[in-house]
């Protein structure tokens, strides 16, 4: 495949509108919306300068960077300051970026890409085939100690530089998610002198070639201050725009609680917000001179993941009569009043790829819940009602990351342990920290563990289930929070990784979702949607495929 960058607009919108009426018919890609009195057309041309005030709910906590962390929004922050080879678009598309073109051997094996020759870091370092090379290498370096991107492409072998404008990256295995993946901010570009400075240097600091720079770097807890590059004439070929980035600043401040990240948006504190509170979201469309967009994000939902290695979960019976007997659904509507759907698979509907008859394993049944617990031999209760076998009660350990917590998912764990009394299950809540969170992983100390992971690929099926990705003690993270091991969803996963045809490859991702339904290795909880709030006058704001607002195109109306 090769492709080529385009500056017409007509034709751009011609693709986009295509995308969107792709999305309409088959349901596959991130949909996208705004309600209330704004509209997500921009109102006139856009004006140059200006500081868009952003807060969002949370941070990357102690890292921004991506190449490190495993954080969704490490990818958020990171992205005003990145640059990738390629853009994903919502259909699955790819667009040129750093790469004009780009070509890949028959065996899946080789991709071979043009690079353009005009780029430069903000720092004044060339960006060329050494800087790819640099980047790849450095993210697969055991010393980086990659959560993420280094998962993405396991099976890289090496680039090897042709000139400074062509590069071959070769991998042992097939890789069909490669491209997707390298669109993200995870796989972005950065600039290779600081790549010797060490992990801890680049978590506070990075420099890439992207449409803003941040001379200060992140501040934990704090937020991040970019101030635009004004060299930048390199942007994706699915922006809208070329040349440097309308606004002259950004400035992102974290504000975690609720009601005072709202309140700062309607008292005009930051024009824009994150996550807007759902029981605030009906008020703020009404609300003359606002609106709220929404994005499904693709990927894994927010889901809860019972450790099928060790402890209670190890019974097939006894996930089968969780998932079953907590009636998920409600718990999700009544908390979040509709603008989070209950999730009715492992991924997200959102995602290319998605299995739509898996849905019938995630149905609300307490009666066969029960009979399925009586079933595993909790027949009996104590004195509290709690279900035993051999004189152990029936319980249940979820440790919980409570300071990190958003979208209210304490009080929705409040709720499940509830649920999970009615039933005769002992559901311990655990408030821990992040050093005892991995403790927990590496330890067995859990049986059940939450997360939610976007990505705009099917592949996060191999992230979440593939049996590579179980943590290993001593200190080797993984994101197989489940502990599950299935043969046959492994060679499904690698299988998918060999074809590029998305039909085929569909079919085999759907396979790989109903076995790991009938396998009970997930409890879905809900579909997460990006509910971002703004003044009207904040314009041309666009979604990644990962459901995050980018800004090369955002503008400010006067």
């Amino acid at each position: 495949m090769a492709v080529k960058p385009t500056t017409d607009h007509s034709r751009r919108w011609r693709r986009s509108r295509g995308a969107v009426m792709v999305a309409l018919a088959v349901g596959l890609v991130a949909s996208a919306c705004s309600s209330g009195s704004g509209s997500t057309i921009p109102i006139g041309d856009p004006v140059d300068g200006g500081t868009l005030r952003f807060a969002t709910n949370s941070g990357p906590g102690a890292c921004i960077d991506p190449h490190q962390s495993p954080a969704d929004v490490a990818g958020f922050y990171s992205r005003p300051i990145l640059d990738s080879l390629v853009a994903l678009n919502h259909d699955g598309t790819i667009d040129p970026w750093l790469a004009t073109e780009w070509t890949v051997s028959p065996d899946g094996l080789t991709y071979s890409f043009t690079l353009r020759d005009d780029v430069t870091f903000s720092n004044g370092e060339k960006f060329d085939g050494n800087a790819v090379k640099a980047n790849l290498d450095h993210i697969v370096d055991p010393a980086t100690k990659s959560q993420l991107a280094a998962n993405t492409i396991s099976t890289y072998t090496s680039t090897t530089v042709i000139d400074p404008t062509h590069v071959e990256v070769t991998f042992s295995e097939p890789n069909s998610a490669f491209l997707p993946s390298l669109a993200t901010a995870y796989l972005g570009m950065e600039a290779p002198s600081t790549l010797t400075q060490g992990p801890d240097a680049l978590c506070s600091k990075i420099i890439g070639s992207g449409p803003f720079i941040s001379e200060a770097g992140y501040t934990p807890n704090q937020g991040i201050e970019y101030t635009r590059n004004d060299a930048y004439n390199w942007g994706p070929g699915n922006a809208d725009h070329t040349g440097k980035a309308h606004l002259a600043s950004i400035s992102i401040l974290e504000i975690p609680e609720d009601s005072s990240r709202y309140g700062a948006l309607t008292s005009n504190q930051v024009d824009a917000i994150a996550s807007v509170p759902p029981v605030n979201i009906s008020q703020l469309e009404g609300t003359p001179g606002y609106t709220v967009d929404t994005v499904q994000a693709p990927g894994g939902n927010y889901n809860y993941y019972p450790n099928t290695q060790s402890g209670v979960f190890t019974d097939l019976k006894v996930r089968e009569a969780v998932r079953a007997g907590i009636d998920w659904d409600t718990i999700v509507d009544k908390l979040y009043f509709g603008v989070f759907q209950p999730a009715k698979n492992t991924l997200s509907p959102a995602t290319v790829g998605y299995d739509k008859t898996s849905e019938s394993a995630y149905v609300y049944d307490e009666v066969k819940a029960n009979q399925l617990l009586d079933e595993a031999g909790w027949a009996s209760r104590d004195g509290d009602g709690y279900r035993t076998k051999d004189g152990k009660r029936l319980t249940v350990v979820h440790p919980f990351l409570k300071e990190y917590a958003r979208e209210q998912r304490d009080t929705l764990l409040e709720q499940v342990q509830s649920s999970a009394k009615k039933l005769g299950i002992d559901y311990q809540i655990k408030n821990v920290t992040i050093d005892g969170f991995y403790t927990a992983i590496f330890t067995n100390g859990y049986d059940v563990l939450d997360n939610s992971w976007q990505r705009a690929s099917p592949d996060a099926l191999r992230t979440l289930s593939g049996s590579a990705n179980i943590a290993q003690p001593p200190d080797t993270f993984g994101t197989n929070f489940a502990k599950y091991s299935n043969p046959s969803v492994d060679a499904d996963l690698r299988k998918a990784l060999a074809v590029t045809d998305l039909t085929e490859q569909s079919a085999i991702y759907a396979r790989a979702q109903q076995q790991i339904a009938a396998d009970a290795a997930v409890f879905p909880v809900y579909v997460f949607n990006y509910a971002l709030g703004r003044n009207t006058n904040v314009q041309g704001v666009k979604f990644e495929p990962q459901a995050f607002p980018t800004f090369y195109d955002a503008w400010i109306s006067r």
